[in-house]
């Protein structure tokens, strides 16, 4: 169960957010709301994981650092919408296992294959957190930014109303 802590605002390049910190006895998890989004549907919204080569360290080897800006400027131009960061470095694998795989990603192996050759999992990430935000932001459905289909089924197996989706792949050709 996840409890929401604190709160407060966040100016941005792409406008003001509120943002709330949740708590689930082991990780902290960040909501940005931007406008009123209780009560309403197709709420714009980006479920995020946490990635500190593209958002810390400015790399251009993976798309991160993009997929958000493309978000929340999505976001600023509806007036409305809502990005869950989670606690999720290296497909939730960590930052070891980021490192431990980039030798096999440099020679050409997929990211999740190469997690899968050390004894990681392809993909160890989970979205429940961000749907019991979602829920105690009182948000009814929601349009999720995402090229990520396990993404969209995992929110959906939590009990979210999805009304659609927005590739950020198909937003990066019109920019």
């Amino acid at each position: 169960m996840i409890v929401r802590v604190a709160e407060g605002t966040l100016r941005t390049k792409f406008g003001t957010y509120q943002q709330f910190l949740y708590y689930d006895g082991q990780k902290e998890t960040i909501a940005l709301v931007m406008g009123d989004v209780a009560d309403h549907e197709n709420v714009l919204c980006r479920v995020h994981s946490q990635c500190i080569h593209g958002h810390v360290f400015n790399s251009i080897e993976c798309d991160c650092r993009e997929q958000m800006e493309m978000s929340q400027r999505l976001i600023q131009d509806a007036g409305r919408g809502v990005i869950v960061w989670l606690d999720q470095e290296g497909k939730n694998n960590g930052h070891m296992a980021l490192l431990l795989s980039r030798k096999l990603k440099d020679e050409g192996i997929p990211q999740s294959e190469a997690y899968v050759k050390l004894g990681y999992s392809s993909d160890a990430r989970s979205y429940t957190r961000a749907a019991e935000i979602l829920r105690d932001l009182r948000v009814r459905s929601i349009t999720l930014l995402t090229n990520n289909a396990d993404k969209l089924t995992q929110l959906r197996e939590d009990g979210l109303v999805i009304a659609g989706t927005q590739s950020l792949e198909q937003e990066r050709k019109h920019s």
